[in-house]
């Protein structure tokens, strides 16, 4: 009887210590650094454990989903858009997205890769439709963070942060690269005429310009010989002035010697033939000219 009422005693240790060692099983959890757990009791949102040591209560409370909180990356989407001005692209993006809040992901969304696709499938339709093809190939810095700006404000209701939304690339249909190329080409030739019209033009500005200055130096080339002519014709009045009429005659004089010396000075032989009355003027000019000096 003592040996039934001792095993007896002993089952029902082993059944208090397998339950109290199952109580610390289900009332301790040890979340990763990676992950977040949601607890339900009862059915219902109870808590969000963190990474750690935590401790929740056994046999009412479970933790119902295992959330990764690490970034993720959905699928390069490839997709269409029209642009303001009636033109066709082809749009690649890339969108990266991390769980921030569990309970507000796992309760109201039910696939959010799907979800955030659409989204931003949607937005990019929207900000390209706003835009010309210029703009959105030169703008797409701002596109991109306009887009980033939107799908920030549409998922924030998920507990969902997208860290980034780039656009990778924007293609055209072979018929718009095309139409496009010809322009380019066009506009390139449109230039290289407007070039070469401007060096023209340049030319015949600074060729009037030099003409312009070769006449200026001209006229004050003449102007000075002028000044000059006007000072010598003013000391020989004033020696006439000054000494009569035998000033004057040293002048006709000196001229004369000069003219003569020319003529004698030629390549050739040459024959002078004299006036009586100018040999007669040059020797009075050889007179004064050896009185003179």
């Amino acid at each position: 009887m003592q040996q039934t009422d001792f095993v007896g005693a002993n089952a029902v240790l082993l059944a208090i210590a397998a339950f109290l060692i199952l109580s610390i099983w289900l009332g301790v959890k040890i979340v990763p650094q990676s992950q977040k757990f949601v607890v339900e009791r009862f059915g219902r949102l109870n808590k969000v454990l963190g990474p750690g040591i935590n401790f929740v209560v056994p046999f009412l409370d479970r933790v119902a989903h295992r959330v990764s909180i690490l970034e993720r990356q959905l699928p390069t989407a490839h997709q269409d858009a029209i642009t303001a001005d009636n033109v066709l692209v082809k749009v690649e993006t890339s969108v990266f997205y991390r769980i921030t809040e569990p309970e507000k992901t796992v309760y109201r969304i039910r696939d959010v890769d799907a979800a955030i696709a659409t989204t931003v499938a949607g937005i990019v339709r929207s900000e390209i439709g706003k835009m010309e093809l210029d703009q959105v190939q030169s703008n797409r810095n701002e596109l991109t963070s306009h887009i980033r700006e939107h799908v920030r404000a549409m998922v924030d209701d998920w507990g969902i942060e997208v860290t980034r939304a780039e656009i990778l690339d924007v293609n055209l249909d072979d018929a718009t690269r095309a139409a496009m190329l010809q322009q380019l080409n066009a506009e390139r030739a449109r230039r290289a005429q407007v070039t070469e019209a401007e060096g023209k033009k340049r030319a015949v500005e600074l060729n009037a310009d030099a003409e312009l200055y070769a006449a200026e130096q001209s006229a004050k080339a003449r102007r000075v010989l002028a000044d000059a002519e006007a000072y010598a014709t003013g000391v020989i009045a004033g020696a006439i002035k000054d000494n009569g009429i035998e000033a004057a005659q040293y002048q006709v004089a000196l001229k004369q010697v000069e003219a003569l010396t020319a003529v004698g000075q030629g390549d050739g032989k040459q024959t002078i033939i004299v006036p009586a009355q100018a040999l007669d003027a040059f020797g009075d000019a050889f007179k004064m000219l050896r009185g003179r000096s």
